[in-house]
């Protein structure tokens, strides 16, 4: 989806509505899994997009946002594709792991963006972070798009899980931009 606000009216397109032009295409879901629940989170920040860059790429900041769970970072900086990280979310003995590998990375000029790829047993599925400058006025916009499946569940659990990440990464994009 293309993440460019409306010039005359500054606002986001909206889902089903046609992109202007030299937007790129919106992406497809997999023809073999067609109900991985997906969300898309899109916040507007007065940062600039290296300031918003710097704060959504940094892997241990994303965990303080998140109640019991903590970030390790498994290969040197800084970051670029190939980078790995473990989030451990739990108490104690009780939790679980979610290994991550930047897929995709592309620093601001004058967009950034970069996809994590989700490598874990008990979840699985990708995360894409865009960030954009502003239209009007100063400051930028970021864009969450997840795809994310927990293992095991059922089928019929996906749209729970997509409003739970959305609540929950919602939550967190705000802390990490304040």
């Amino acid at each position: 989806m293309c993440v460019r606000p409306d010039s005359a009216s500054g606002r986001l397109p909206r889902p089903g509505v046609p992109h202007p032009a030299g937007c790129r295409e919106p992406r497809t879901r997999r023809p073999y899994d067609p109900d991985v629940p997906e969300f898309r989170i899109t916040h507007r920040t007065p940062l600039p997009v290296d300031e918003a860059w710097r704060r959504v790429t940094d892997w241990q900041r994303h965990a303080a946002q998140v109640p019991f769970t903590r970030t390790t970072v498994l290969t040197d900086g800084p970051n670029r594709e190939g980078t790995r990280f473990v989030a451990r979310t739990g108490i104690g003995p009780i939790g679980f792991d979610d290994p991550m590998e930047v897929t995709l990375w592309e620093p601001p000029a004058p967009a950034a963006r970069c996809r994590l790829t989700k490598t874990g047993k008990a979840l699985t599925g990708w995360a894409e972070i865009e960030v954009q400058p502003a239209v009007r006025g100063t400051g930028s916009y970021v864009v969450w798009h997840e795809d994310l499946r927990i293992v095991r569940l059922p089928r019929f659990m996906d749209q729970l899980t997509a409003r739970a990440g959305h609540l929950v990464f919602g939550y967190a994009l705000r802390r990490i931009l304040k």
